[in-house]
């Protein structure tokens, strides 16, 4: 391990039970907190995590000053039990509708933050089990404690669940695979980074609103090395949030992820001056799945689309004026 990595994770690395409510409490002083939950056909779940988000840190502490949960293109009835649990829910294809629609998780983390006002965001996956508020406060720790700290990461185990026993540390198949190989090949200093796609973080808004958004899967990867080339290692904070229970996809969906992964580094290592492209890459993705007269062929494109920093949007950027002045 480089030296560089070794001493950021012991400087940057922290467990949730370091990070009481009363130190939170003392710590916020006037700064707005929002917490955001990209969701769709998530009804099963997203009621659970709002409930106790509001019941712990909003009604029983004054921590969190506004739940968000971005609807995107639910069918089911994701919309109305976030609603009822406590949340603020706003469709995506109703935030900045003059800037067309685009698909994927990072098109709704982009929008939230359009609609949200906090100094401070926290995102959190809306599919999680067993989910508690030490996920929010754990995350919020370092970024109300060190104002050096710009972002940061939630790590934890991750079960894979297969029928009904889970299998310690068999989640987590794309990361493991393909992204931890890209970032020790590529970005050396963020092998300390033990969830690099993992879904929940938080950052300042003063920093997230610069920063380009991918809109599908590769949303965490390429926050994490836009926050890395603008702000430095130092800027950014892991902290370990225990367990992360979630549905898994199946092989052939994570295929798909993997392409999006890696095209999202690719993009990374040429606007950051790390490589120079011969050509533009490919984004079909050829699979094969075995059918009644041999092999069907699947073919898919893994394209990734991109929003521009929020900041360069007129409409929010003068709305920010306006809300600052």
């Amino acid at each position: 391990m480089l030296p560089e990595v070794a001493s950021w994770l012991r400087r940057r690395t922290s467990v949730s039970a370091q990070w009481p409510l009363e130190t939170l409490l003392a710590a916020k002083g006037g700064t707005r907190i929002s917490v955001v939950l990209p969701a769709r056909d998530e009804e099963a779940t997203v009621g659970a995590i709002v409930t106790a988000i509001r019941e712990d840190l909003v009604e029983r502490a004054p921590l969190v000053d506004e739940i968000v949960v971005i609807d995107s293109r639910s069918t089911d009835r994701t919309a109305d039990v976030a609603a009822a649990a406590g949340a603020d829910v706003v469709a995506q294809d109703s935030v900045l509708p003059e800037h067309g629609r685009m698909s994927g998780k990072g098109e709704a983390l982009w929008k939230s933050l359009a609609v949200t006002s906090g100094d401070v965001i926290v995102f959190v996956d809306a599919d999680l089990r067993g989910f508690t508020s030490s996920y929010v406060t754990g995350l919020l720790g370092p970024l109300l404690t060190d104002p050096a700290v710009g972002y940061v990461k939630g790590c934890y185990d991750r079960p894979l669940l297969t029928g009904d026993r889970p299998v310690e540390g068999g989640g987590g198949r794309v990361t493991e695979l393909v992204a931890r190989p890209l970032i020790n090949l590529h970005w050396p200093l963020l092998a300390g980074v033990m969830q690099p796609l993992g879904g929940e973080y938080a950052g300042r808004r003063a920093l997230l609103e610069r920063l380009p958004f991918v809109t599908g899967y590769g949303v965490e990867l390429g926050l994490l090395l836009d926050v890395f080339q603008q702000a430095g290692l130092d800027a950014i904070a892991q902290v370990d949030l225990g367990r992360r229970v979630h549905a898994h996809q199946t092989t052939e969906a994570l295929g798909a992820m993997s392409g999006q992964i890696m095209l999202t580094a690719w993009s990374r290592l040429q606007r950051h001056g790390r490589m120079l492209p011969l050509e533009a890459p490919a984004t079909a993705l050829t699979q094969f799945r075995r059918g009644a007269d041999g092999h069907d062929v699947r073919v898919s494109d893994v394209g990734v689309g991109e929003r521009p920093p929020m900041i360069e949007i007129p409409e929010y950027a003068e709305g920010r004026r306006s809300l600052l002045s």
